[in-house]
């Protein structure tokens, strides 16, 4: 299973969920998808502006579990 990171990244950062939405311009309820792992597809346009937001790059906003399998 692909696991987008952000959660991590914000709480290294020390920034809210809330911080995000407003930075990127994205509702809060998009973001709290994204940081439960219930996003089913991601934008580049989005890839890109988080990279930028959380000054990462994309190999830090994603993990592989090989031993986890994918919900649907």
């Amino acid at each position: 299973m692909i696991r987008l990171n952000v959660s991590e990244l914000l709480e290294k950062r020390g920034k809210t969920r809330y911080w995000l939405s407003r930075q990127m311009g994205i509702s809060y309820q998009n973001v709290c998808r994204m940081t439960a792992q219930q996003t089913r597809g991601i934008r580049f346009e989005t890839l890109e502006t988080l990279c930028q937001v959380l000054d990462c790059t994309p190999n830090d906003l994603f993990t592989i579990d090989f031993d986890e399998p994918e919900k649907r």
